[in-house]
C-alpha cells in the first residue's frame, strides 16, 4: 500500500484528543477506567502533550472533580466513563447543571450492531444525559471529533454555562480513538478563554429605561447571583450599589463577590439566609436581581421578595424574565457589561439614605448577637465557634468548598470573605459533592489553599477519594463537621415522630466514627478536635502543611443553623 501525504500527516483520534487538550491548556482530566485508554496513554507521554490523569473511585466523583476544576479555572473540566458507567456519570452532572458549570463528559458506547439486542451492560445514553446537559452528541469517527469538541466547548461556556455530553463510538470510545483524522490540532477559543469570552449588553434605549426606574425609586436592594460571579461583575456590582445606596444580598454562588465588611452587605438571601437579609429584601420598593435566576433557594420558595414586589433583572437568558415575578423589568446581557454601561446613567442617591441605614443597623444587631455563639466554649463544639476559627485562619487567597445542606447554611451565614482573592464554591444540590469538588478545585489552582467544609454525612459519600487526594499529593485541608448524623433533618424527624413509639435516631444518626483514624489509615495527616480552644492552632498548622490534612471536629448534633426571616415569622 502506498502512503499518501494525508496519511502521513494524520493523527488517530486518541492522539488528536490528547494533543488538543494539552495545546488548549487543560491541565487535568478525571475518569474511571476503562475508557479512552489510548488517549490517556498519549496524555501521559512526557513532554508538550502531558496532561495530568486523575483516576477517581466512582464516576460521580470524577464528575464532581471536573465540576470543581471548571468552577475555579473558568474553563471546561473533562470527565470520562466507559459505557456501563455512563448512568453514574450522568447522575454526577446534576450539580454542574444546577451550578452553571462548564463540564464536558465523554462516554463510550457499543457500536450499532450491539444496540437493540440486549447488549451486556448497555442502555441508551442520550436520555440519561438529556436532563443535565445543554447538548448530547454522538461522535462516530475521528473526523467528527474536532467539530463536535469545538461545539461542545462553545455550548458549555456561552449563554448560561453548563455540561455537555459527547458519546464516543466503542465501549471504551476506542473505535474513535483508532480512527484517523487529517484535521490539525488547533486552538479552541472557548476552551482557552472559558467563560464570558463573548459579552452582550442591552441596547441604549433599554438601559436608559432601566436607569429611569432606578433613579426614581427610593428603596432598592440588590440580589447578586451566580451569573454575576461567572461574568466577573464584582467591582461593577459594588459601584452600582454604592451609587444607588442599595443594600446587597447574594445567592450562595455570589457570596465571594462582596466583602463581608462592606457597609452595604446584608448576607445571603433566601432559604440559607442570615435572618436580617430576607426582612430587608421584603421592605424594598424594587429588588434588583443581577445574574440571579429568582429560583426557589434564593427566594425561599418565592416568599422573599413577595410576588407583589417589583423586580429588575439582569440575565444572559431573557427567558428568565417574569418566570416567577410578573412585574419584572428585564435587561438581557452579561452582568458585567450591562452594569458597566448602566453605571454612568444612574444618579447618585443621598449618602444618608434611610433604607440603607436601617439595613445596616439591622445587620449589625444580628452580627453582635451572633458573637455569643462564635465565642462559645461549649463541648461538643458549637459550629459557629468552628466557623469563627475558620474566619480567623483562612488565608487571603483561599478557596472554600462547601457541601449542601447544613454545610452550605453554616458557611452562608458565617463565612467572612474579603471580596477579593478568596473564592467560595458550594454544592448546588448533591450531598457529598464538596470533597471530590475540592480535589478538582485544587487541581485547577495548585498554588492556592483549598479548604473543604463538609459534614460526616457528606464525607461518607466519597470517603474513598481520600486515597485519590493522597495519591495526587496536593495540599488540601478537609474540615469535617462531625455530629454523627444528618443534622439538617433532625428537627423535622423529631416533630414527625412526636409521641409515636420508636427511636427517631434510627432515621438520622450514624456512628460515632473517628474520621481522623480513617484518614490516618489512608496515610493522611489527621487531627481529631474535641475542644474549641484547639481549633485555630490546628487550622493554622493544616494550612501550613504541604500535604492533605483532615480535621475531624466533634460538634453538637442538636444545633440548628440560624433561621431565615420570612413574612409569616
Amino acid at each position: 500500500m502506498i502512503m499518501t501525504d494525508i496519511d502521513k500527516q494524520s493523527l488517530n483520534g486518541a492522539q488528536w484528543l490528547a494533543q488538543t487538550l494539552a495545546k488548549n491548556q487543560v491541565s487535568h482530566v478525571f475518569f474511571i477506567d476503562a475508557v479512552l485508554r489510548n488517549t490517556l496513554v498519549q496524555m501521559g507521554i512526557p513532554g508538550e502533550h502531558a496532561v495530568k490523569r486523575v483516576l477517581a473511585h466512582s464516576e460521580k466523583s470524577a464528575a464532581y472533580m471536573a465540576d470543581g476544576y471548571a468552577r475555579i479555572s473558568g474553563r471546561p473540566g473533562f470527565c470520562f466513563a466507559q459505557s456501563v458507567g455512563a448512568a453514574n456519570l450522568a447522575a454526577g452532572l446534576q450539580d454542574a447543571w444546577l451550578g452553571q458549570s462548564p463540564v464536558i463528559a465523554l462516554t463510550g458506547r457499543k457500536p450499532a450492531t450491539f444496540q437493540h439486542r440486549n447488549a451486556y451492560q448497555e442502555i441508551p445514553h442520550t436520555p440519561l444525559f438529556s436532563a443535565v446537559t445543554k447538548r448530547s452528541a454522538a461522535v462516530d469517527t475521528a473526523d467528527d471529533l474536532p467539530r463536535l469538541l469545538r461545539q461542545a466547548c462553545r455550548d458549555a461556556t456561552t449563554g448560561r454555562p453548563g455540561p455537555v455530553h459527547l458519546d464516543m463510538l466503542g465501549i471504551y470510545g476506542d473505535q474513535v480513538e483508532r480512527d484517523h483524522t487529517s484535521q490539525p490540532v488547533a486552538s479552541i477559543d472557548a476552551l482557552q478563554h472559558g467563560l464570558a469570552f463573548h459579552r452582550t449588553a442591552p441596547d441604549a434605549e433599554r438601559l436608559q429605561a432601566a436607569a429611569q426606574q432606578l433613579n426614581t425609586t427610593n428603596k432598592i436592594v440588590i440580589v447578586a447571583g451566580r451569573g454575576a460571579t461567572l461574568s466577573g461583575a464584582g467591582p461593577a456590582l459594588l459601584a452600582v450599589a454604592e451609587k444607588l445606596q442599595a443594600p446587597i444580598a447574594t445567592e450562595l454562588g455570589a457570596l465571594e463577590l462582596v466583602p463581608y465588611d462592606h457597609p452595604g452587605f446584608i448576607g445571603a438571601a433566601g432559604r440559607y439566609a442570615a435572618p436580617p437579609a430576607n426582612e430587608i429584601i421584603y421592605q424594598a420598593d424594587l429588588v434588583f436581581f443581577i445574574g440571579s435566576d429568582t429560583g426557589e433557594l434564593v427566594t425561599d420558595a418565592w416568599q422573599v421578595p413577595g410576588l407583589h414586589q417589583k423586580v429588575m433583572q439582569i440575565d444572559v437568558d431573557p427567558a428568565e424574565f417574569g418566570r416567577s415575578y410578573a412585574d419584572t423589568f428585564g435587561l438581557a446581557g452579561d452582568p458585567k457589561a450591562t452594569l458597566t454601561q448602566l453605571l454612568p446613567l444612574i444618579d447618585a442617591k443621598p449618602a444618608d439614605a434611610e433604607y440603607l441605614q436601617w439595613a445596616q443597623e439591622r445587620v449589625q444587631r444580628w452580627r453582635s448577637d451572633l458573637r455569643q455563639d462564635e465565642t462559645s466554649t461549649a463541648t461538643p463544639i458549637h459550629v459557629s465557634r468552628l466557623m469563627d476559627a475558620i474566619n480567623t485562619t483562612l488565608p487571603a487567597d483561599a478557596i472554600v468548598v462547601a457541601d449542601t445542606g447544613f454545610s452550605a447554611t453554616w458557611t452562608a451565614t458565617h463565612l467572612q470573605l474579603d471580596g477579593d482573592k478568596q473564592q467560595y464554591l458550594h454544592a448546588a444540590g448533591s450531598l457529598g459533592w464538596a470533597f471530590p469538588a475540592a480535589i478538582g478545585a485544587k487541581c485547577a489552582a495548585p498554588d492556592r489553599p483549598v479548604l473543604c467544609f463538609t459534614g460526616d454525612g457528606g464525607l461518607y459519600y466519597h470517603l474513598s477519594e481520600l486515597e485519590t487526594a493522597k495519591r495526587l499529593g496536593y495540599p488540601l485541608v478537609v474540615v469535617v463537621n462531625n455530629n454523627s448524623g444528618f443534622g439538617q433533618g433532625w428537627k423535622n424527624i423529631r416533630n414527625t415522630q412526636g409521641e409515636l413509639p420508636g427511636d427517631p435516631r434510627e432515621i438520622a444518626c450514624f456512628g460515632p466514627t473517628d474520621f481522623a483514624a480513617i484518614a490516618k489509615a489512608f496515610g493522611i495527616q489527621a487531627h481529631r478536635v474535641e475542644q474549641p480552644d484547639a481549633l485555630e492552632a490546628t487550622l493554622r498548622d493544616a494550612f501550613a502543611a504541604n500535604e492533605v490534612v483532615l480535621i475531624d471536629v466533634i460538634t453538637d448534633f442538636e444545633l440548628r443553623t440560624p433561621e431565615p426571616w420570612l413574612p409569616t415569622s
